[in-house]
């Protein structure tokens, strides 16, 4: 958990698949940066999929590794970039399951309040919720 004005902040990174299920969850301080930790879900990307990711996660470090894993990195480009590469906003539209898997979570009022106050009990309610997710999609 990490420390703001406003108290105790924990970020939620989430990989989904296609349908809004989610496939890997994790927890950090809520000052850390996105991008170290997108590189950590990309162990769990499939071969050959796509990566639909907001413009925290555009860096040269993921997209590289995305082409390893022989993926496809789709994120808008930051403002700062310099180079610029091939986006497509229609296939960047898919990325509304991930906001609809949050919006579940957020329907959970105990997970949406963060009333653990251990990280590892509040992965845990995660995930617990993530399993509820799995078993209600046909």
């Amino acid at each position: 958990m990490g420390r703001c004005r406003g108290g105790l902040t924990t970020k939620i990174h989430a990989l989904v698949d296609a349908e809004g299920r989610p496939i890997h969850l994790a927890l950090t301080a809520g000052q850390a940066g996105d991008a170290p930790t997108g590189r950590e879900r990309l162990a769990h990307l499939a071969p050959g999929g796509i990566l639909l990711a907001d413009k925290a996660y555009d860096t040269d470090a993921i997209r590289a590794e995305t082409a390893e894993r022989d993926a496809f990195a789709k994120a808008p480009p930051r403002t700062i970039r310099k180079r610029t590469f091939a986006f497509t906003s229609c296939l960047y539209r898919q990325r509304n399951q991930i906001e609809r898997f949050f919006n579940r979570i957020k329907q959970r009022r105990g997970l949406a309040a963060r009333y653990d106050r251990h990280p590892e009990d509040f992965l845990a309610a995660l995930k617990l919720a993530a399993t509820r997710i799995w078993s209600k999609t046909p």
